[in-house]
């Protein structure tokens, strides 16, 4: 199960940090059922995201799209998300910046809570009609 960033997770990801073009995180989400506190992940992830959008914005970043997810097409037959999203960063720096600070990284804590399992998938723009 992956929660948190691996030192060697951050640090692939830090090697471009100078690259200076805008980068889409996909967001891959799986809620506890409830966290240690009795509370349920969807709440406490509520919570976070709700802190989270200021700190998002402060960078330049925006949420491109988020939404809940069915059982795969190609995959397992079990549901494996419960959301997905894709949020826009101006560059790996801005995100860098956001996760760094501390009253993010406090608001981050109510993510750990929540969830069971994540991916976060930086991913670069490439030009509509070229896929």
């Amino acid at each position: 199960m992956y929660v948190d960033p691996t030192p060697s997770h951050l640090e692939r990801f830090m090697a471009d940090a100078e690259d200076p073009d805008p980068v889409f995180m996909l967001n891959l989400l799986r809620f506890r059922a409830t966290t240690e506190s009795g509370e349920p992940g969807a709440e406490a992830y509520g919570r976070y995201a709700a802190a989270a959008a200021g700190h998002l914005a402060r960078v330049g970043g925006e949420i491109v799209w988020a939404g809940g997810c069915s059982p795969a097409v190609i995959g397992p037959e079990e549901g494996e998300w419960d959301v997905a999203a894709v949020v826009r960063y101006p560059s790996r720096k801005a995100f860098l910046e956001m996760v760094a600070d501390p009253d993010y990284q406090r608001a981050a804590a109510d993510r750990t809570a929540a969830l069971a399992d994540s991916r976060l998938i930086p991913c670069a723009g490439v030009p509509a009609g070229s896929v």
